[in-house]
């Protein structure tokens, strides 16, 4: 398929995981893909990979986030294709008893204020082109709640369901469609790092997943092609739930 033949797209977090599998279908499917990461060596494999352009951004940066997509545009010509997926969730975000306000401010920075600027320098080369999709990266913890709790990663991605539907409907007669991806728990390094040292903390989460098990990150890249595809011509300011019937659950399967 080539649903994407030839659009510009730039992917946050695209040195691994989700944006990494992302990287790899958008360009499969046409795509001319920009990959951003923090990380020079991920970031620049990644582009190398599927032919496309490293840039290294702090996104929770709004200086280095403007000259992104601006810099973008001015080489390209335009911006197509927004996939907002730079995320962290670090060991010190846990229960509200014991997470710091260090850790609070830290996650929701770079989870949904970096969402938010990237929306916002996005969003004027859209509409100047009368065009575009945005994706932001939510997930299935904005629908549901945990005993064992991640509070400041719970939140953050509560704040970007909630921006994305507001900025869904805000834009959608200017021709851009604005959608979150409400990911499932995804077998990314980062999960599996934290559920290798606690393995009694992912066999808690597991058991709730009907598919019984994690999801594949080329699973959830193709829920994002068809995303910044025309097939999602008619979908904006949704939520799009991949999460292995997680959701939908009261008890699963033995």
């Amino acid at each position: 398929m080539e649903r994407l033949q030839d659009r510009v797209a730039v992917i946050t977090g695209a040195g691994s995981g989700i944006g990494l599998a992302t990287a790899r279908r958008f360009a499969a499917e046409g795509a001319r893909v920009i990959a951003v990461d923090i990380s020079a060596e991920a970031g620049k494999a990644v582009a190398d990979e599927v032919g496309g352009e490293f840039v290294r951004a702090d996104v929770s940066d709004e200086d280095q986030v403007k000259a992104l997509f601006d810099g973008v545009a001015e080489r390209y010509g335009r911006v197509d294709i927004a996939f907002n997926n730079a995320g962290i969730s670090p060991p010190d975000d846990d229960s509200i008893l014991v997470t710091g306000l260090d850790a609070w401010e830290r996650v929701l920075k770079v989870n949904t204020t970096s969402v938010f600027f990237c929306c916002k320098y996005a969003i004027p080369h859209m509409q100047r082109q009368g065009k575009g999709s945005i994706i932001n990266t939510a997930s299935f913890v904005a629908l549901l709640g945990a005993a064992t709790s991640q509070i400041a990663y719970t939140a953050s991605k509560g704040g970007v369901l909630a921006m994305t539907r507001e900025l869904g409907v805000q834009f959608a007669r200017e021709g851009i469609r604005i959608n979150a991806l409400c990911p499932g728990p995804v077998a990314t390094p980062l999960l599996m790092e934290l559920f290798a040292k606690d393995p009694e903390r992912a066999a808690r989460r597991l058991v709730h997943v009907p598919m019984g098990r994690f999801a594949e990150p080329a699973e959830i890249a193709a829920a994002v092609a068809f995303l910044a595809s025309d097939d999602a011509s008619f979908m904006t300011a949704s939520q799009f739930v991949v999460d292995g019937g997680i959701t939908g659950a009261y008890v699963t399967p033995l």
